[in-house]
């Protein structure tokens, strides 16, 4: 069961559970399961989520099935609308997904207005501007929708239900925009051309705010590495959130223009294939460690994705094969000739391995499915050979299918599955259509960005970022935290997790003391974490790991491989 105030699915039990559905054993066997609370009893699985009050009621929050996944974080709309309809402007709200057009998903929210939201004060960018601070005081930031669209009534099919495929594109105003002033001189310019293209927002002027146009840290690596090519400034990240206005950010980049001139990264050129490919500096230390430990699973970056509906299973495994093709990281082994290690890619015609499996009599199917699960995780790869790619695609009824994505670090990250997720919902809808392959060709790979990588970070340039981080940790000590058992004298990774829950009053309270302090929610999060580990500890020295995306080249930004870096 999840925590007390925790999203989860509402599961029914006791004498008025039926015995299953009339002449539909498939469907029976997904939804009636066994309990794990009363021997011999069962539990019927509804579907929808819920979660419990403070006073012991349940509120409703949506079904299951209408889940969304949003960099990174699994999301319930229905948490989200029930917030929109605590405004005193809105009667009724919808919130769904959507793709821009660069393929970034947002958060869109279409409301129907009260009376007391009036004619004009409720709308276009008022409307959004009010909402937005409504839920910014009580969801988390990526829970905020990007775009709020005022709609006199939600469309309907003939049945009653939402009709998704009604729900109109946001217009401009959907948005939070600041009263429009036009961008003046070139770096202004730059700026709100690449906004535009990030955001999938059509006019930004230099009032408008990049967070609150649905901006968030993984749009910020991609608009610096634009930045990098339209106007020769390698810009920190801390600038941005320190100075979120266009016209502020504007005035910080003339201003390191005027200081040191115009720096653009190198771009990255082609490597020969007939001459040895070298593992690019987070590949070598993943291999070492692989070496060290032979057989080790700890690498494993796990996936599960729940298919429903009629599947083209040739369609499916066609997309696949083709995002394997197309990605030279995912075709890689690595090899060694007297302890040093070399990339050899696997041809194109590889395809991706995968195992069926029928579920559909079984009476345990979920727990069949679970021990799939736990297999698959268990199962090594093997470097030398390859592929570092594998799925499992299971027949859980004749409209469900689970299908579980394995892939070694070594060849991805958490950036490269949303790449890998993207492509190949867009190459399932075209060959389940019978077109053709609707991707442009990648001008690189990642074997080219290892090879720039080693040559541009050699050297002096090196040695001088190697010494800062030298001095940085200088003088560090390892964390001691008072523990019931001694730190074992090498690592198992052998661990559990404690959920935590920050409640929305809570949270409030964290975002307000971040916008005083001029820090983003996460900065204030690490601090009290910071604060934590040292009352625990006694040390006031602390080091803390960040993943960083590592994606700062443009050319980079739509790869499969391993770049994440942590500082």
């Amino acid at each position: 069961p999840v925590p007390f105030g925790a999203v989860g699915e509402l599961y029914i039990g006791g004498a008025g559970v039926a015995r299953g559905y009339l002449n539909r054993p498939e469907l029976t066997a997904e939804r009636f399961i066994a309990s794990p609370f009363v021997e011999g009893d069962r539990l019927y699985r509804t579907g929808d989520l819920a979660r419990y009050l403070p006073d012991g009621n349940l509120e409703f929050l949506g079904r299951n099935d209408d889940q969304v996944k949003i960099r990174g974080y699994r999301i319930e709309p229905g948490e989200i609308v029930a917030k929109l309809c605590g405004h005193a402007w809105v009667r009724e709200a919808v919130v769904v997904a959507r793709q821009n057009g660069v393929g970034d998903k947002h958060l869109i929210a279409y409301v129907v207005c009260a009376p007391a939201a009036g004619s004009e004060e409720g709308d276009g960018g008022g409307l959004a501007a009010a909402l937005r601070a409504h839920l910014s005081a009580r969801l988390p930031d990526y829970m905020v929708p990007s775009a709020f669209v005022r709609l006199a009534a939600l469309p309907l099919t003939v049945n009653g239900k939402l009709d998704r495929n009604a729900l109109p594109a946001p217009a401009d105003q959907a948005y939070a925009l600041a009263a429009y002033q036009a961008p003046q001189g070139a770096v202004e310019t730059a700026l709100a051309r690449i906004w535009a293209e990030l955001l999938g927002v059509e006019r930004i002027g230099r009032n408008d705010h990049f967070f609150e146009l649905g901006g968030h840290s993984l749009l910020a690596v991609q608009m610096s590495s634009r930045l990098s090519q339209a106007v020769g400034v390698e810009l920190p990240l801390s600038t941005l959130f320190a100075r979120p206005v266009l016209i502020d950010l504007a005035a910080s980049i003339v201003e390191l223009l005027s200081r040191s001139g115009p720096q653009e990264l190198p771009s990255i050129a082609t490597v020969s294939r007939h001459e040895p490919l070298v593992l690019s500096f987070a590949q070598q230390r993943l291999w070492f460690l692989a070496q060290l430990n032979e057989g080790s699973t700890n690498y494993h970056i796990p996936l599960t994705l729940r298919l429903r509906g009629m599947l083209d299973r040739s369609a499916w495994q066609r997309s696949l094969d083709r995002v394997v093709a197309r990605h030279e990281a995912l075709r890689s082994v690595f090899v060694a000739t007297q302890g040093k290690p070399r990339v050899e890619v696997l041809p194109p015609n590889a395809g991706m391995p995968i195992v069926e499996h029928d579920l559909r009599e079984r009476s345990d199917a979920q727990a069949a499915l679970l021990d799939l699960c736990h297999q698959e995780g268990r199962t090594p790869f093997d470097l030398a050979r390859g592929p570092l790619i594998r799925g499992h695609l299971v027949r859980m009824s004749d409209e469900e299918h689970v299908f579980l994505l394995t892939q070694h670090h070594i060849v991805s990250d958490g950036w490269s599955m949303g790449v890998l997720l993207r492509e190949l919902s867009q190459l399932y809808r075209a060959f389940e259509a019978g077109q053709d392959d609707p991707l442009p060709p990648l001008a690189i790979q990642y074997p080219d960005y290892a090879a720039w990588q080693r040559q541009w970070l050699s050297g002096e340039r090196l040695q001088k970022q190697a010494q800062y981080w030298r001095s940085a940790l200088a003088g560090t000590t390892r964390l001691v935290l008072p523990t019931d058992h001694a730190r074992p004298a090498q690592q198992s990774f052998a661990a559990a997790t404690v959920p935590v829950i920050i409640d929305a009053d809570l949270t409030r309270e964290l975002k307000r003391l971040s916008l005083q302090h001029g820090t983003t929610l996460f900065m204030t999060v690490l601090a009290a974490w910071a604060a934590v580990l040292s009352r625990l500890s006694g040390q006031d020295d602390l080091v803390i790991g960040v993943p960083s995306a590592n994606r700062g080249h443009r050319q980079i930004e739509e790869l499969i491989g391993f770049f994440v870096n942590t500082l």
